[in-house]
């Protein structure tokens, strides 16, 4: 097609598989021979079409390298082209009283919004009603790539203190109570709105009242009070969050006003639910089985923020959609040293499972009220980039800070920034996910997308090319962005709901195309609209995969990739 011939001078390097296949067996060379390209693992055919050749081994050698042989002007050719930057890990922005506008939630979309997060904790279902549908607005006229997902985040069991007319001022080694009788308000006793509250703290509990801005050393307690000591005063308003150090309150994770903000996101086909205070895997298993029976393809988010899903932190992922790692909560429950480390561990977790993750809370704190975050804020973006995140949040900042806008744009700039200096495999091999061959010899179709994946990864990488994924599903699209290639991966998808819950993976920009039964014709339309947005530029050599279990464009499930040149 005009749109996007084949290289001209050398294939496009072609890979079909059948994952039904047995791997061949590794013919060894004759010692006098020169070296020859290995035959492919599991791979039905590699055909070229002219002397001049493209190769991508497939096997599975032991440094896991993708070889690439071909013409050396070709090659220079291709390395030489211009990578443009755009930034991969993506921005989750609250929406609220700051943001809650049309003009608002444009500039956001615009200066690098990705995911749109609704806090339950916060507004009725009219206020967010609104939001969806502005949300929806943009997207449907925004057909360039730049989507924006939907994300409803459960109030979850919070415990908090009972209302009080004016603040009460907290000073250390003053005596102060909490009862569990309602309506209580004095200058030494509130209430909490939660009856079991006597029994799940002790005497020499510490309590932490809003994550910890003031503590309070549990001293004895009755049938329905709770007395302590300030530790650390401050002043005590209405309705504060309340946590004990190292435990988690015994009640469900999710409320009776949790399941009605469910049932409002069913209605309104939100992308995700982020769940709040998950402790093991049974939430998950039962928030699922209730989607499967309302038919409605919502992705879960667990909120790893418990004392209590730290030890149940692998059952969690495993049976979820992804993860945040939510701070706030997480760093009152636990010592606050070990944030740092457990944050490394969620995030490292998530990739080793191919799930996304995003890391929350107090990234650009200071911005709610300054137009300038602090050093140490701008340091807490770059490692979170660095360690692979997904996605990185912004909440008080974006829902009634007082500059939103400025807030998302150093979010945009510090991560475009440290992700200039990674994605290569010489100088960050942690990031770059290394080549995969298949590690006996059975094999499943998951197994052999692995492995096709990785190598299409590295074969991109190598001739520093963007990738175009073609999908139905959005799984290759998921597992190309797990091995973070260097540059761009456009996914093309004929599904609504996919390309929606794609705008949250590191480094894709999700497209809906309808695809025709004519292969060519598909490609060539969605490399011209790749032209006209300005993604890509005519002479710009492209990698084009398309893959899966099921086939789009052949009977049989096949892996196929193309390089080709872009013309007008």
């Amino acid at each position: 097609m005009a749109a996007a011939a084949e290289i001209g001078g050398f294939t496009a390097a072609r890979v079909a598989a059948a994952a039904a296949l047995r791997p061949a067996a590794h013919p060894a060379p004759a010692a006098a021979a020169p070296p020859q390209p290995r035959r492919a693992v599991a791979a039905q055919s590699l055909r070229t079409t002219t002397a001049e050749v493209l190769t991508a081994d497939l096997a599975g050698t032991t440094n896991g390298a993708v070889h690439a042989q071909m013409n050396s002007e070709a090659t220079s050719e291709i390395t030489s082209q211009a990578v443009i930057s755009r930034r991969k890990t993506k921005i989750v922005c609250t929406i609220g009283p700051s943001t809650n506008t049309r003009e608002m939630i444009w500039k956001l979309a615009e200066t690098g919004m990705n995911v749109a997060r609704l806090n339950m904790s916060h507004g009725d279902h009219q206020s967010h009603q609104k939001v969806i549908d502005l949300v929806k607005e943009y997207n449907t006229q925004n057909t360039d790539g730049n989507v924006i997902a939907i994300m409803l985040d459960t109030k979850g069991p919070e415990v908090r203190s009972g209302d009080v007319p004016e603040p009460i001022m907290l000073k250390e080694g003053q005596e102060f109570n909490f009862t569990i009788k309602r309506g209580v308000s004095t200058e030494d006793t509130v209430s909490v709105n939660y009856d079991d509250f006597i029994n799940d703290v002790e005497a020499g509990d510490i309590l932490l009242v809003d994550g910890g801005m003031m503590s309070l050393a549990v001293k004895s307690k009755t049938a329905d009070t709770v007395k302590c000591e300030v530790v650390d005063g401050g002043e005590l308003k209405s309705r504060r969050h309340l946590n004990v150090r190292g435990k988690s309150a015994t009640l469900p994770s999710i409320t009776e006003k949790d399941w009605e903000d469910i049932k409002f996101g069913v209605e309104n086909g939100v992308d995700f639910y982020a769940v709040s205070f998950v402790k093991d895997a049974k939430v998950i298993h039962e928030l699922k089985d209730y989607l499967k029976g309302a038919n409605a393809d919502i992705h879960v988010i667990p909120k790893i923020e418990s004392a209590d899903s730290i030890p149940n932190l692998q059952s969690i992922i495993a049976a979820s959609d992804g993860a945040m790692v939510a701070r706030g909560d997480l760093g009152a429950e636990l010592p606050i040293e070990d944030v740092p480390l457990l944050q490394a561990e969620i995030v490292q977790t998530c990739r080793s499972m191919e799930k996304p993750v995003i890391v929350a809370t107090n990234m650009l704190e200071s911005m709610i009220d300054h137009p300038t975050p602090t050093r140490a804020e701008v340091s807490d973006i770059a490692i979170a980039v660095r360690e692979g995140a997904d996605a990185i949040m912004l909440s008080g900042e974006t829902a009634h800070g007082k500059y939103p806008l400025k807030a998302v744009k150093v979010m945009h700039t510090v991560a475009l920034r440290t992700e200039s200096s990674l994605y290569n495999p010489t100088t960050s091999p942690s990031l770059v996910a290394s080549a995969q061959g298949l590690q006996n010899e059975e094999f499943s179709p998951s197994q052999l997308s692995k492995m096709f994946g990785s190598h299409a990864t590295m074969m991109a990488n190598t001739l520093r090319t963007p990738i175009i994924v073609f999908t139905q599903t959005g799984s290759m699209a998921v597992l190309l962005s797990h091995y973070r290639p260097s540059s761009t991966l456009f996914a093309f998808t004929n599904e609504e709901r996919v390309k929606q819950r794609l705008a949250l993976y590191q480094g894709v920009i999700p497209i809906h195309m309808q695809f025709s039964d004519d292969a060519e014709e598909t490609f060539s339309r969605a490399i011209s609209s790749l032209l006209k947005a300005q993604y890509v530029k005519k002479g710009d050599y492209v990698t084009l995969v398309q893959s899966g279990v099921t086939s789009i464009w052949r009977e049989e499930s096949t892996h196929h990739i193309q390089v080709r040149k872009v013309q007008v």
